[in-house]
């Protein structure tokens, strides 16, 4: 640890003389310097950026990809069918080589990216995920976010708390 502080030190040293960043003095300035280096995760980039759900989408995405998507959570069918906006039949009437509708193949891309961040914000810890989806949420009206996946505005509200949970912000 102390041999990352001092790298650091020489880093920041170094870009200062760089930069020419003024220097108050004081060994707080580095240290506050570091700190927010250091405790400042990078901001959660979506797997499918938006004209990339838009392409893929129109394109139609694979039935296969719906059980992948939910194998990260341990979606079941029924959850799946309800979020892809069909019956639990029409679901497991498809063949894995079959695409899904635009519709359901855009809520299955935007699924994608609510559970990748929601990955991101719980440590890759998929059970913790699966838990909070299904757990009465207070700033979700008291519904489980699960419950309100069968919206796009939903799909809004559910990563708006996870943004919420990752910055540390209590609602």
């Amino acid at each position: 640890m102390v041999l990352i502080i001092y790298l650091d030190l020489l880093f920041l040293t170094h870009c200062r003389n760089e930069l020419d960043l003024p220097y108050c003095g004081c060994s707080t300035d580095i240290f506050r310097f570091l700190l927010m280096a250091h405790a400042t995760p990078p901001p959660y980039q979506a797997v499918y950026a938006p004209y990339t759900v838009i392409d893929k989408a129109r394109q139609g995405v694979l039935r296969s990809e719906a059980d992948q998507v939910a194998a990260l959570a341990g979606l079941t069918d029924l959850e799946m069918a309800r979020i892809l906006n069909m019956s639990d039949r029409n679901l497991h009437r498809l063949k894995p080589q079959e695409r899904l509708s635009r519709d359901a193949s855009e809520r299955l891309l935007l699924l994608t990216n609510l559970l990748r961040h929601g990955l991101d914000v719980f440590d890759d810890d998929a059970e913790t995920l699966a838990d909070w989806l299904r757990s009465s949420i207070r700033e979700l009206n008291s519904q489980s976010p699960l419950q309100l996946l069968d919206t796009t505005t939903g799909f809004g509200l559910v990563d708006d708390v996870l943004g919420r949970i990752e910055h540390g912000i209590v609602g």
